[in-house]
């Protein structure tokens, strides 16, 4: 996937730094009820069971300590909207690293106080403009942030699938975050004006080349919630599995978006 050569849509750092730290809370809330049968329990993440999921959703923050342990880049080489297309490159080692993170941490709850203070520390400590060195180039710790919105929207799905019964709320301001940019990542890979992608109430977006919509009704419009679409665009739910549960509506011939899914694993 080359660069991203759309303007990326602009993110407040205030509202994300909190809907991350909201985010984590929620997680840890439902943590603190697991029992040791619950976190044995399988995900839809391969061989994770719900502890090693626990500890990559607590590596999703200490990777913000781990990029700025790294020297600071001389400049800015990679914009928001590359991230989604680099994060399968790294899949291997990422499973190995969270493996060894849930061996390392029986205490969980400790390391995810540990993972949360730390954050709030580094926070404090750097500005938002700082650059980070990240799996896909340099850029902001501002702009890393809403990637960790986008991770512990996602996982926090995964974590309410593998557990029967619990509930993990999503926090408003990072379910729009994950729901944003995974939207306008479906716009670089398919850029075009033909379809209209709506995951009301947080993102509309124009894609896939053929004749561009300037007014009325466009005539192909795919339609969906905020969760069925991240779990489609994240690969945990199968274009045509949605259609025929009825999560998501698609109207016209260039409609079907399920060859450009998913867009991240």
């Amino acid at each position: 996937m080359p660069p991203a050569k759309k303007r990326t849509r602009t993110y407040d750092p205030a509202r994300t730094r909190a809907a991350v730290l909201a985010q984590f809370a929620h997680v840890r809330d439902a943590v603190r009820t697991l029992t040791p049968e619950q976190l044995a329990l399988p995900t839809r993440l391969g061989e994770w069971t719900v502890r090693d999921l626990v500890a990559h959703i607590g590596m999703a923050l200490t990777a913000v300590q781990r990029a700025l342990d790294e020297p600071e880049p001389d400049k800015a080489d990679a914009v928001l909207l590359d991230w989604p297309f680099r994060t399968a490159a790294n899949s291997a080692a990422i499973s190995d690293f969270t493996r060894r993170l849930a061996d390392g941490h029986p205490d969980l709850d400790a390391y995810l106080a540990a993972a949360d203070d730390g954050l709030r520390a580094l926070l404090a400590a750097h500005p938002g403009t700082r650059l980070l060195a990240t799996s896909a180039g340099a850029m902001s710790l501002d702009d890393y942030l809403v990637t960790r919105a986008v991770e512990l929207v996602v996982h926090t799905d995964d974590l309410g699938a593998a557990v029967p019964g619990l509930d993990v709320p999503h926090d408003r301001q990072a379910l729009a975050a994950c729901t944003r940019l995974l939207a306008d990542a479906l716009a670089v890979k398919a850029p075009g004006g033909s379809t209209e992608v709506r995951v009301p109430p947080y993102a509309v977006v124009q894609c896939v080349e053929g004749p561009r919509h300037t007014r009325g009704t466009p005539p192909n419009v795919v339609e969906t919630d905020p969760l069925t679409w991240i779990r489609l665009a994240t690969g945990r739910l199968a274009w045509q599995e949605a259609l025929a549960q009825a999560r998501v509506s698609a109207s016209g011939e260039r409609a079907d978006i399920g060859g450009l899914l998913p867009l991240m694993g």
